[in-house]
């Protein structure tokens, strides 16, 4: 059959610009690239900068997100500084980061990736009725009290940080906070009311003690047809759906995962520094092969970027990220083969393109690499392997499993904060190097920081949407995006919401409203939803 190319390119605004070309050969995806379409060069800011500077300006990179950049950018001047930080401003980074993560998880799912679940396409499923009634935008009961809950959390970051987003209050050396009791006691406060007002009674159906005890896909069957509790959560009318209309069945990706770990543990990473970041994560850091069942640790030194695809002039070797000098080309027409896209071709100097994020972290967690102490969790890895491997719905799945987990971590940072003891060491400012990573909620995020004579010589960041949007490489190897939409069934053309299902699988930078257009004549297919 003929080759019908779509471009799906998003109009509105919203958490930056992702556009997806792809190509459909009896009703299925055949070939894609995922363009970056806005170019916003904060490294290229940052350059000569004091190098507290990006404490205040990489936070704004993300709207959602700023306590992961914020997070990283502070590490990263903590290592480069050699500095000491307290237990208390451990705990308190973590923190911020941990309800910043707890406010993304139900935005996105109900705001983001739910509603597609209320698509025509799907009328004849028997949740169909159903899903319209919990999901639809603005209107669906569900819909309505996981966003309205979302801004609990982030309620605590602003006790702590003093507003949310885009606060700076982690800094080298610690925080600019002295919290109180009651400030941790409010905190607490808003902990129980996000758990009994949405997180046990809405989304589990059930207590997290009860939702802690599934360990493998076994359990979590059981789990779901104890009692209509479950089944009927949304979670449990989730799991039913996503089943019943296939998101299990496409959407798999490049089969490779990488996390950097997160959440230092606040007696083992006091001296930051690379060669003990490891050792000292809570969330262990690594990196998944599926095809070879093997665990293997992840240092920063492994990571690599290649502009062959992408609209810059850094020549085209794979380079180590701080060996980059950002060098944007005036010349932006999309060349699908040869230059295309903002987002640089991230990869493993041995493993290649890898996937970030929920899924990622999820699945290393399973592993029995790392320390002794550091958190296991071999649900989402037994479930991988009982599907077949990774779909749109087990990344779903795999989110939303953090919740609980999550949840656990923010009660822990409050019980164990000394309010009488340290929350800042002033550091001696030097020059050096310095390297910051995290986990953001989309997946792997870090930062590098070089400087000289006392300002920043070079800036480096890596989002989890470069790992997983980035164009191809210079082997021509599809970035994770790329790989996952191949195979992907498309029953509409003038309505590809299959193609929306994966992307925000994978929670890209997609927004609420997008046109297709057939590639070859510019005619405008449709005009759509798809949030």
């Amino acid at each position: 059959m003929e080759i019908q190319t779509l471009d799906i390119s998003p109009l509105g605004r919203v958490e930056g610009d992702l556009d997806v070309r792809v190509e459909v050969e009896d009703g299925h995806v055949v070939n894609a690239w995922t363009h970056a379409e806005l170019f916003r060069g904060f490294e290229v800011i940052l350059r000569g900068k004091d190098p507290q500077a990006g404490l205040i300006v990489t936070p704004r990179i993300c709207g959602i997100c700023g306590a992961s950049h914020l997070t990283s950018a502070s590490w990263a001047l903590d290592v480069a500084w050699q500095t000491e930080v307290p237990r208390n401003a451990i705990l308190a980074r973590n923190l911020g980061q941990i309800v910043e993560t707890l406010q993304s998880i139900p935005r996105y799912f109900y705001g983001i990736f739910a509603t597609d679940l209320t698509n025509k396409k799907y009328q004849n499923s028997i949740f169909y009725t159903e899903a319209c009634e919990r999901f639809a935008a603005f209107s669906g009961t569900s819909y309505e009290k996981g966003i309205t809950i979302s801004a609990k959390p982030v309620e605590i970051y602003a006790l702590f940080g003093g507003q949310w987003p885009h606060s700076s209050y982690m800094v080298p050396g610690g925080v600019m906070c002295a919290p109180t009791l009651t400030d941790v006691t409010r905190a607490l406060s808003i902990l129980e009311y996000f758990r009994t007002s949405w997180l046990e009674p809405v989304w589990l159906g059930c207590s997290l003690e009860r939702y802690e005890e599934i360990q493998t896909y076994e359990d979590f069957m059981v789990w779901l047809d104890e009692n209509l509790s479950h089944r009927n959560s949304d979670l449990g009318f989730y799991w039913r759906m996503g089943l019943d209309i296939g998101l299990d069945r496409y959407g798999a990706g490049v089969g490779k995962y990488v996390t950097w770990g997160y959440l230092p543990h606040e007696a083992k990473y006091q001296n930051p520094s690379i060669e003990g970041r490891n050792a000292a994560m809570i969330m262990k850091s690594g990196v998944y092969e599926a095809s070879s069942d093997t665990h293997v640790p992840m240092h920063h030194s492994f990571a690599r970027e290649n502009t062959v695809h992408s609209w810059y002039s850094e020549g085209e070797a794979d380079t180590y990220p701080l060996d980059r000098k950002t060098k944007p080309i005036q010349n932006n027409a999309k060349d699908f083969n040869g230059k295309y896209s903002w987002s640089t071709a991230v990869k493993h100097q041995d493993y290649g393109r890898l996937e970030a994020g929920p899924l990622a972290r999820q699945l290393v967690a399973g592993g029995k690499h790392g320390e002794s102490w550091q958190h296991y969790d071999g649900f989402i890895l037994d479930t991988f392997k009982r599907m077949g491997g990774a779909s749109i719905h087990l990344r779903q799945l795999a989110r939303v499993h953090e919740l609980v987990k999550l949840y656990r971590q923010a009660e822990r940072c409050l019980q164990e904060f000394r309010l009488n003891d340290p929350w800042y060491i002033k550091p001696q400012e030097k020059d050096g190097r310095g390297w910051g990573a995290t986990e953001a909620a989309r997946g792997s995020l870090c930062h590098w920081v070089d400087i000289e004579d006392g300002k920043i010589n070079n800036y480096q960041i890596v989002a989890p949407s470069t790992w997983n949007s980035g164009p191809r490489d210079a082997e021509g190897v599809r970035g994770p995006v790329e790989q996952a939409l191949i195979g992907t069934p498309i029953e509409d053309l003038t309505d590809p919401v299959e193609v929306g299902h994966v992307a925000r699988s994978f929670d890209s930078c997609l927004v609420c409203t997008v046109h297709a257009h057939d590639a070859k004549t510019g005619e405008e297919l449709a005009r759509f939803r798809t949030a």
